[in-house]
């Protein structure tokens, strides 16, 4: 297993927690932001659309988003993919832009979302530790063909554990950051 292996291995752990980071930003913990509203879809002419490529998303207090959609003409239809969606909000339009309060989780749901966000975290981890096994198995049949020597594959397993326990404490955090974020009233 080359350097560039090695890199191509740590690529593909990186790409399993920006996923994770990713997913849990589009998850509702009582304070208003734009992710929010990425797995949002508008039908917009026959094409579904995220709400984040037809209109201006802003956050102009903690728990208040303010979506200003570019053709004034869609904004009955951004409201009703909002009030579809399984945010649980209530969109308030004027006319000109629409208004999505975010309300305060409540202690249940707050544990509820606990729990959620530990299960992603757990499957990052899984993910994670399913590369290092088919990395490893490549190096345990590199070494019985005889293509590496028996310290070389040693070497080798070594580096793929590293790597392993790096982006698996990277995920810790990342979970460990979302959890407190929830959890802060």
């Amino acid at each position: 297993m080359s350097k560039g292996e090695l890199q191509q291995l740590e690529e593909k752990m990186k790409k399993t927690v920006d996923l994770l980071v990713k997913e849990y930003a589009t998850m509702r913990a009582g304070r208003a932001t734009p992710a929010l509203l990425e797995k949002v879809f508008v039908d917009y002419y026959g094409t579904p659309t995220p709400v984040n490529q037809l209109a201006t998303i802003s956050v102009p207090e903690p728990r208040l988003l303010v979506v200003q959609p570019w053709d004034k003409n869609i904004l009955p239809q951004v409201e009703k993919a909002i009030l579809k969606s399984d945010l649980g909000v209530n969109p308030v339009s004027d006319g000109n832009v629409i208004r999505i309060s975010i309300p305060p989780l409540t202690q249940e749901k707050r544990k509820e979302l606990v729990k959620v966000i530990g299960r992603k975290a757990e499957e990052a981890r899984v993910a994670i530790r399913n590369l290092r096994r088919e990395w490893n198995d490549k190096v345990k049949s590199s070494e019985k063909k005889g293509e590496i020597s028996e310290d070389e594959a040693r070497r080798k397993l070594e580096d793929i554990q590293k790597l392993t326990d790096k982006y698996i404490k990277k995920i810790d955090q990342v979970l460990a950051a979302k959890e407190k974020e929830i959890m802060e009233l």
